[in-house]
């Protein structure tokens, strides 16, 4: 049964601090025999400074963090979900990208976030992705020796047509990196998470940071790891580090055996408005 690491970090606003974090964690999970290591979204700065971001944000050709995670990727000899950095594009505006990192330190896959936050919430924190960020138009998925891993950054967990493209890519593992605000973690982050894992038979692999991070910003935490039947397997609760967990690929089939969803999908007709 293949074996992966989880890192739930309190990303900072400086990206050699948090690559030093991310390069341990990859050594550490190797050490542990896992086969690939998951990392939450924004991995490497968390910074709501919007100059000091901008200075800190660059190609991903000249990206530390990407760099040091893709070297310890091929010294460890371990695969790496790199959950997302944030990039500066050729256009000066920024992604925010995931990389899927070969054991050789290569990058197999990238990914956009598709769906940005833009948001007014009840606490009165304010969130407005889409003021520096592009959405990306591609859905991935990548075969990993953990299973074939199908992309997705946070917010994109409320759109499910996005999961039931990747399972229908043959995703057997749904990666769900995230930095997930307090409230509507604590309303909507583990039912959101077992629902995407019951649809499509698959295990969802879920990254998250956590705690109160430098720039004053509170995350969530409670990085999950969810198997095809919708039971959490891992709970890392509100604390930064590493977990280790054994993934079984025939629980997929078994499951998909038992409920098979994915086969007796039908194509929606048009909605007819009755008034």
């Amino acid at each position: 049964m293949p074996r992966i690491g989880v890192l739930q970090m309190t990303s900072g606003i400086d990206p050699a601090v948090n690559a030093a974090t991310l390069v341990d964690a990859i050594r550490a999970a190797g050490g542990q025999g896992a086969t690939m290591l998951f990392t939450p979204e924004m991995s490497g700065l968390i910074d709501r400074d919007r100059a000091r971001a901008g200075a800190a944000i660059v190609a991903e050709d000249t990206d530390i963090v990407l760099a040091a995670v893709r070297r310890a990727a091929a010294e460890t000899g371990i695969w790496v979900d790199l959950g997302s950095l944030a990039v500066r594009r050729p256009d000066g505006k920024f992604a925010n990208r995931g990389f899927l990192i070969d054991a050789a330190g290569v990058v197999r896959a990238r990914y956009d976030k598709l769906h940005l936050f833009d948001v007014d919430l009840p606490s009165g924190e304010s969130w407005r992705e889409s003021a520096a960020y592009v959405g990306g138009d591609t859905a991935v998925v990548v075969d990993t020796p953990a299973g074939r891993v199908g992309a997705s950054i946070c917010y994109d967990l409320r759109f499910a047509d996005l999961y039931r493209a990747l399972s229908d890519a043959g995703a057997t593992i749904l990666s769900v990196p995230a930095a997930f605000t307090q409230p509507t973690g604590a309303a909507h982050w583990h039912v959101l998470l077992r629902a995407r894992a019951i649809e499509a038979g698959a295990y969802v692999v879920a990254a998250a940071q956590t705690g109160t991070h430098a720039d004053g910003r509170t995350t969530y935490g409670h990085s999950l790891v969810i198997d095809p039947w919708g039971e959490v397997i891992l709970d890392m609760a509100e604390v930064a580090g590493l977990a280790v967990v054994d993934l079984d690929p025939a629980q997929v089939d078994a499951v998909r055996s038992r409920i098979p969803v994915l086969q007796h999908r039908r194509p929606i007709p048009p909605v007819t408005i009755v008034r």
